[in-house]
């Protein structure tokens, strides 16, 4: 019970916990997504069990930094289940990730968290993180 790295086993119930992010159709992928995560010792994919039941999901990549010391962590995937918001399921697996990323001597963590999630917003912020505006990015596809 508790904070555990994700198995195989568990992609189920992680498709679910990202179709409440909105990511659905993810049956082609999601298992070898998964068992990449899981061979890869610069990414932690970890899950929060309450008795037998997944009830949230973090992916958490450490990255190289190549004109500073430490390294950086980011958060990528973060879902913890509708039912189970507010009662600390969420601080408990960040706190988690943010000692995880002081073990490996990172500088920082970063998310990045869609403008439409408010509420996740909030979390972010009462957890300590600021907002750093400018981010770029190319789709490709």
């Amino acid at each position: 019970m508790g904070i555990r790295n994700a198995k195989e086993d568990d992609w189920k119930r992680i498709k679910e916990l990202l179709e409440q992010l909105g990511y659905s159709d993810t049956d082609s992928f999601l298992k070898a997504k998964i068992l990449t995560l899981l061979g890869n010792p610069d990414e932690e994919l970890l899950v929060y069990e309450l008795g037998t039941e997944v009830v949230a999901v973090m992916s958490l990549h450490f990255i190289p930094q190549l004109a500073l010391e430490g390294d950086f962590a980011r958060i990528s995937y973060f879902a913890v289940d509708g039912k189970m918001r507010s009662r600390g399921v969420g601080r408990e697996i960040e706190e988690y990730c943010i000692q995880l990323a002081k073990d490996r001597k990172c500088d920082r963590v970063e998310v990045h968290c869609n403008s439409r999630r408010t509420d996740a917003h909030r979390f972010y912020f009462r957890q300590g993180f600021t907002e750093s505006p400018k981010y770029l990015i190319k789709m490709l596809f």
